[in-house]
Parts: structure tokens; sequence; C-alpha cells
């Protein structure tokens, strides 16, 4: 969706030597598509399921941080991966709804496992348009 200034929200990746990075662009901190995508196609996964994820942080960055971390466990154990997220952040607390499936090998080219969000190339600032930029570096 674009914005005021006709630029369009949306997540990336970025190089980074060992690992992958991860960023969202919008007006919400759109990182954990670009999580997701660093593992699978997110476009081959349905909302099938949902998982409610709840964490905090002291600040921005770090709440980033352990947002990303939560997805990483709960794809873990759980045997899933997710494609649609709705989050509320209220100062330093999240809570999200993760929709996905359980990972289906006939369905999900599943690439690298994501390891953990680490602080390398962290960055959770609000762009002079009013979206946001989320990034960090991921351990695949």
């Amino acid at each position: 969706m674009a914005n005021a200034h006709g630029v369009a929200d949306h997540w990336e990746h970025f190089p980074h030597i060992a690992d992958i990075g991860v960023r969202g662009v919008g007006k919400s901190k759109q990182a954990a598509c670009a999580l997701i995508a660093a593992v699978a196609e997110i476009d081959h996964i349905a909302p099938r399921t949902k998982v409610h994820i709840r964490c905090s942080a002291a600040n921005d960055e770090a709440l980033l941080v352990q947002w990303l971390n939560a997805l990483v466990f709960e794809m873990a154990t759980r045997g899933m991966l997710f494609c649609r997220f709705q989050v509320q952040i209220e100062g330093n607390s999240l809570e999200a709804d993760a929709f996905g499936e359980p990972i289906d090998t006939q369905k999900h080219e599943v690439g690298a496992e994501a390891k953990g969000a680490t602080y390398t190339e962290l960055c959770v600032r609000r762009l002079d348009d009013g979206r946001w930029l989320a990034q960090c570096v991921v351990d695949v």
C-alpha cells in the first residue's frame, strides 16, 4: 500500500557476510515478513492456524529482536511457517496473532533455518514520511 508520498510499504532482505539482514518499512514494523521470506516462500503459506505471541523489552530495538525471536521459537517448536501478522504495540509491549500452517515439505520449499534475530545492524526508527524502518541481522 502506498503512503501519501507514493512510496509503498514493503519488506526486504539486505546483504550480510554470513547471515541475512531483514528489513521492514511501513506503517507498522514489517520485519516479520522479511524473516519468514528468508526461510520459505511466504506466498505459499496459508493462514490456517492462529498463534498468539506476547513479548516486551526495554526499547523499540530490543522489542524487535524479542518479537522476531518469538517467531523463530514458535516456528521451531510448532513446526510451522507464518504468513500474516496482526500486531499491536503499546509502549514496550507487543501482542500479536501470527497466522500460518504446519510445514509441509510437498508445499513449502524451506531453505535456511532461522536460528535467531541478533543485535547486528539493529535499527528501529520513524522515517520522515511517518513510516517505520525496522531491521536487524538474522542468524541462519
